[in-house]
């Protein structure tokens, strides 16, 4: 992996490009969420309540949600929960009555300003970004991990809360110490997001990140600097994933990198999850306990499409 500062480098967003940041789960309960989590082999970080500046100049409030990280070598997941009455909570709460599961796509840039300027351009309305941050622990004390976020209107982008994310400050987030998972996970690949039309919203996705949608009828993907995008419906997700969406949109599940396949199999088989293992050999799939919702997909070594038209 290498030394412990190159980690955030491996995290970082060339200039105009576009990174998969992360993905996070929208749970009712975090104690239940992170016993799941840590039954399948992950190590978590800390609980950590979240503040935000609405505008540049504004009072730093709470943003009423917390959450805890699964934090890889490229990539994390994100585990929120509300916990106040404020607007963002109660956009959370909305999201968690559709479905447990996932519910945010980050997108990692360096530049939320041209971003912002993107959306606007392209009629997405976007709000003012945002200043968010939260207590975070290092193996010398306390810190304050920071962000910029570029959000947009909740129904602009139905299958979720669909954001630019800015880290300010890498090398709190991406520390050694967490990046080491006993189930071998390393990687954040993908995110898998089921559509009725799979070809109208990858060309929404397409204008709203400035990169190129590609594919044919119900299966489509867009590529970033560091992880893929990919559309399906409800058909292909039942094929291939044996997924049937609750609801539609629906953001069914991510791609994760795995070193050492069947060792990460035996230990979210010890979790309780579900696992199923996929043709032509290198990838599986994961059911996630309710707590959780959605699905994993593991690859260690599969080079062939993970979809089929």
């Amino acid at each position: 992996m290498g030394e412990a500062q190159d980690v955030p480098l491996l995290n970082a967003v060339p200039p105009g490009a576009l990174t998969l940041d992360h993905v996070a789960h929208f749970v009712p309960d975090m104690a239940a969420a992170s016993a799941a989590l840590d039954a399948l082999g992950f190590q978590l970080t800390p609980f950590s309540v979240q503040s935000h500046r609405l505008q540049p100049d504004g009072p730093l409030v709470p943003a009423g949600t917390a959450n805890r990280c699964i934090m890889f070598e490229r990539g994390y997941l994100e585990v929120l929960t509300p916990t106040a009455e404020t607007p963002l909570a109660e956009q959370l709460r909305t999201a968690i009555q559709r479905y447990v599961g996932i519910h945010l796509i980050a997108f990692g840039t360096s530049s939320p300003e041209t971003d912002y300027a993107r959306l606007e351009s392209q009629g997405f309305t976007p709000l003012d970004p945002v200043a968010l941050q939260r207590p975070i622990s290092t193996e010398s004390g306390e810190s304050t991990a920071r962000f910029t976020v570029v959000r947009v209107p909740p129904p602009v982008m139905p299958e979720g809360r669909i954001q630019y994310c800015h880290h300010r400050t890498p090398e709190l987030m991406w520390q050694r110490r967490w990046l080491t998972h006993p189930n071998g996970t390393k990687a954040l690949n993908g995110v898998v997001v089921c559509a009725s039309d799979p070809q109208a919203t990858a060309a929404r996705y397409a204008r709203y990140t400035g990169l190129r949608s590609v594919g044919e009828g119900a299966v489509w993907r867009i590529d970033t600097q560091r992880g893929a995008l990919h559309f399906v419906d409800a058909d292909v997700l039942h094929r291939t994933l044996g997924v049937t969406p609750p609801t539609l949109p629906f953001i069914a599940g991510v791609i994760l990198e795995s070193n050492d396949l069947a060792n990460t199999l035996r230990a979210l088989e010890n979790g309780n999850a579900e696992i199923a293992t996929m043709s032509g050999g290198g990838r599986a799939v994961a059911r996630l306990p309710v707590a959780l919702g959605g699905v994993f997909v593991y690859e260690c070594g599969a080079t062939d499409p993970l979809f089929s038209r």
